[in-house]
């Protein structure tokens, strides 16, 4: 794959001299959508946290769209088009759903005090637009009834969904979605299932962990599956999920 979107080359890290992640690699293409599996303790959390910067891994290299990252911080890689979701979404639970979209807005002029003095029209305007983008986020994510609402009131699905918003607020180019259909009521899963489906369907990469294996059969064009930290497969998912060595660790026993 040349020049993928996102690329991991050998990373690994350790707690403690105990190895989770272990010269792993992986690759996303420009407007793919690939999913991350593995049973638990496989590392798949710690390798999501390691993509996105929260964690610097002891080898390997991080590039997106072919650009070394590694050293990067968390929003610096944001700032470069590299978001992500969290399997518990922690909104701002006194803010209205509207507020905790906008605080995901990059590169507010109003941010800066000197701004504010000197180009309060530009700190406005900017403003009304990031309050028209968010309301055209909550609307796209099925949210426009709760908009003025606090997050306190929405379900574990709906969190999901505002999850979902926030990240779109960052005009992200690369997604990791880390579970996104646990805790979510069957009426919602669908929902849920669309929208990042659409969501790729703009050419937006995205790199899923979940472990709704429909889920991830409907969504993903390939899957990598990790063990012990390491790669152990990787492929289509009707085929990858076939393959002895993956039912052992992580399929066998699972309602088809």
């Amino acid at each position: 794959m040349s020049n993928p979107a996102l690329s991991a080359d050998g990373l690994s890290m350790s707690f403690g001299g105990h190895n989770v992640v272990r010269d792993m690699s992986l690759n996303v293409g420009t407007g793919e959508l690939v999913g991350l599996i593995g049973p638990n303790g496989a590392g798949k959390t710690t390798m999501f946290n390691l993509l996105a910067g929260t964690l610097r891994p002891k080898a390997g290299v991080i590039r997106l769209a072919g650009e070394d990252v590694t050293d990067r911080s968390q929003q610096g890689r944001c700032g470069s088009g590299l978001s992500r979701s969290f399997q518990i979404p922690k909104p701002f639970a006194r803010m209205t759903v509207l507020e905790n979209v906008m605080t995901s807005a990059q590169g507010q002029v109003g941010e800066n005090v000197l701004s504010v003095l000197i180009r309060p029209g530009a700190v406005a305007a900017q403003e009304r637009a990031n309050v028209a983008r968010a309301r055209a986020l909550i609307d796209f994510v099925s949210l426009s009834h709760l908009e003025d609402r606090p997050a306190s009131v929405l379900s574990g699905g709906q969190r999901k969904l505002l999850e979902l918003a926030r990240v779109l607020m960052t005009e992200p180019k690369v997604i990791l979605l880390d579970e996104p259909a646990a805790g979510v009521n069957p009426a919602l899963l669908d929902l849920i299932i669309d929208r990042i489906a659409d969501i790729n369907s703009r050419g937006i990469s995205i790199l899923l962990i979940e472990h709704n294996m429909d889920m991830i059969a409907r969504l993903c064009s390939r899957v990598v599956v990790m063990a012990a930290g390491r790669l152990l497969a990787e492929g289509a998912p009707q085929e990858v999920t076939r393959r002895p060595e993956v039912v052992d660790v992580y399929l066998d026993g699972m309602p088809s």
